[in-house]
């Protein structure tokens, strides 16, 4: 699976908005720098694993937590200082990322026990 598909293209480009907003405000760093770049290297390497695929909610609701802690950390880092700046500089994809947020999913492994029943 890659990011060809709308919806997963969708979920990365809020990310990259934000590491780009992040690396854009902290000043002496490169933009985006090379700890930020790893950051959305790991970010479409998770997507691209997704086992939700096109369903995939947004990272926040989801029930299966696949980025390691460090990245989790950094990436919570990223969108804690630049989500409340995306809604200016980014309104449409804080507006999207805002309504991928209430969209409800199972856990893969209750909807395999569902179709196995």
């Amino acid at each position: 699976m890659s990011l060809e598909t709308p919806r997963l293209q969708r979920e990365h480009r809020p990310m990259s908005a934000m590491v780009g907003i992040y690396c854009r405000d902290h000043p002496g760093a490169p933009t985006p720098c090379e700890e930020c770049r790893g950051l959305l290297d790991y970010a479409k390497r998770r997507l691209e694993k997704c086992p939700y695929g096109e369903a995939k909610p947004a990272c926040a609701r989801c029930p299966i937590h696949c980025y390691k802690p460090a990245q989790r950390e950094q990436a919570k880092v990223v969108m804690r200082y630049a989500g409340p700046r995306m809604t200016l500089s980014h309104p449409w994809l804080a507006f999207l990322h805002v309504l991928d947020k209430l969209r409800r999913v199972e856990h893969p492994m209750d909807i395999r026990r569902r179709r196995r029943s």
